[in-house]
């Protein structure tokens, strides 16, 4: 006892002095080099010995403040949404070290390839359809590092505009469902993971045509920036090309016809389309979607066989069917959850054996890819599951301490109007996103400011058009998402320089990645702008 007397001074009971110690704590242990998790662990502990004093430790052990983290630990680890993280990290994996991403990026640039920019523009188009089959940024990095930077060095193209364009769209998977920062978010804030997927679609394709648009401008502007390559002798051009397109999108028309038709006729034959009154009705699957579905399936058909021609769609269809692959992915996984067959989970393991199933088809699935997809599993899901154990932890003894109470009154005591408490807590994301991983912001910041958020008068929030309160939750995950897109390109420590550097070529330093990043950085704000002026983009599909 009289040690512990000794330790009284450790004990803080201003809640202000605490929540600077804590601040100035996490960047001193991040700074030595201690991982976040293991961070906020100590800390966790730090923060209830300042609150309550040392003697706690060795006090009701089972019970009092350490049972409150002990749950808040077990709550997190226990939910069943959180093993979708690991099954589409090991779907990321396996077609990061398949041929079906390399395949995607041939078919894309034969239609591209003698458009200004084309290369530019196909690396946004590959990482879009990527982030749609995977959800993470880490693996699209390296893959389109590895695939489009030689090609676009080797034709010329300006280096900061390649590594501007590979960084900047390789991140759209935080962005674009099903995206792992929106799964987080949900679990944290218990807001729906579905309604967050729909709501993210718009936002995440308006970035990714922005960085399309500027692509194009300035290589417009600059025709320099990216030399048209030398064409190939027999390269289709002009009407022959967009015929050829014209009949492989037909020919898949028919694919995807033919199949929405077995799948409304099965739901017909089984009674599961029938119409109940407070049931959503099936996307495509009713009896009433019947005579379009066919209506679509004849027009394809009469445009193969009077205007395109069967010889000329074999051929386009030759051309780019490095698409369907990641066609079906994204059909199996979205179409799952959006079509009401299965939850966010169990879609991520349908995903994981549709990439399976499509490797074995092409004989490209060997025990070695499977082993290495598994390793590479195990260690990102490890890190993710220590900094959410230790996040966990030091928000529930923040909270214990009353810190959320604190900084809520200490925001709303600014008297700062909606608009400007928003853009502070803007800010303090874009700072923390330079230092922090995403994983320990959304855990350890988003209970704080959330509730706050959701306490603002919605008909202040914006400035052009309202949103219903129901989905401000929603609409603040789908901004906070597209900051922490701004956090993997922001230096010092931006993720997606990093992910880039171990796969470019050594002439190409840090320094001329992050100069790279710098006009992408400027067309995310310009983005995040749009989603805090115009709320209702978030909510148009929901």
């Amino acid at each position: 006892m009289d040690l512990l007397a000794s330790l009284s001074w450790m004990k803080v009971s201003d809640i202000g002095t605490l929540s600077l110690i804590l601040l100035l704590g996490m960047f001193v242990l991040l700074a030595m080099g201690m991982s976040l998790g293991f961070a906020s662990a100590f800390l966790a502990v730090a923060t209830l010995v300042m609150k309550f004093g040392p003697e706690f430790l060795f006090q009701d052990f089972g019970r009092g403040p350490l049972s409150v983290l002990a749950q808040a630990i077990y709550r997190q680890m226990t939910n069943y949404v959180l093993i979708s993280v690991p099954l589409f990290i090991f779907m990321a994996s396996l077609l990061e070290r398949s041929g079906i991403a390399r395949d995607m990026y041939s078919s894309l640039n034969v239609w591209l390839s003698r458009t200004r920019g084309g290369i530019a523009i196909v690396t946004s188009l590959m990482a879009v359809i990527m982030a749609a089959m995977s959800g993470i940024i880490g693996g699209e990095v390296v893959l389109l590092g590895l695939i489009a930077l030689p090609q676009m060095l080797r034709l010329g193209y300006n280096q900061n505009l390649a590594i501007g364009t590979i960084c900047a769209s390789g991140t759209l998977g935080t962005m674009i469902p099903p995206s792992i920062v929106l799964i987080m978010y949900g679990l944290v804030t218990e807001t729906s993971i579905k309604g967050l997927f729909t709501a993210s679609f718009l936002p995440g394709f308006m970035l990714a045509s922005f960085f399309i648009v500027y692509i194009v401008l300035r290589t417009r502007i600059d025709p320099k920036q990216a030399p048209l390559p030398e064409p190939e002798p027999d390269d289709p051009a002009g009407r022959e090309k967009t015929l050829l397109f014209a009949g492989f999108l037909a020919r898949f028309t028919l694919w995807i016809c033919g199949v929405l038709l077995v799948r409304a006729l099965f739901f017909t034959v089984t009674g599961a389309n029938d119409v109940t009154e407070g049931v959503d009705p099936i996307l495509l699957g009713m009896v009433s979607d019947i005579p379009w579905i066919l209506g679509v399936f004849a027009v394809a058909l009469l445009l193969i066989v009077f205007v395109i021609g069967r010889e000329r769609t074999a051929t386009g269809w030759h051309m780019g069917r490095g698409l369907i692959a990641p066609v079906v992915v994204i059909g199996v996984v979205l179409g799952s959850i959006y079509g009401g067959i299965t939850g966010i989970t169990e879609a991520a393991g349908m995903g994981v054996i549709a990439v399976f199933v499509i490797g074995l088809i092409r004989r490209e699935m060997t025990f070695t890819i499977v082993w290495d997809s598994l390793m590479r599993t195990l260690k990102s899901t490890g890190t993710i599951i220590w900094v959410t154990i230790g996040a966990a932890a030091l928000a529930a003894a923040y909270t214990l301490a009353g810190g959320p109470s604190y900084v809520a009154n200490l925001i709303v005591g600014a008297e700062l109007p909606t608009m400007g408490i928003i853009l502070v807590m803007m800010a303090i994301f874009l700072v923390l996103g330079m230092f922090m991983d995403w994983v320990g912001i959304v855990l350890l910041i988003m209970p704080v400011f959330l509730p706050i958020v959701l306490k603002l008068p919605v008909a202040e929030i914006g400035v052009f058009g309202e949103i219903e309160p129901r989905y401000v939750a929603i609409w603040f995950g789908v901004v906070f998402c597209m900051n922490m897109q701004v956090s993997f390109l922001s230096p010092p420590f931006g993720p997606a320089a990093f992910y880039l550097k171990s796969v470019a070529p050594p002439q190409i330093s840090l320094t001329d990645i992050f100069r790279g990043f710098l006009p992408f950085i400027m067309i995310q704000l310009l983005a995040l702008a749009v989603l805090l002026l115009w709320p209702p983009i978030v909510t148009l599909l929901l």
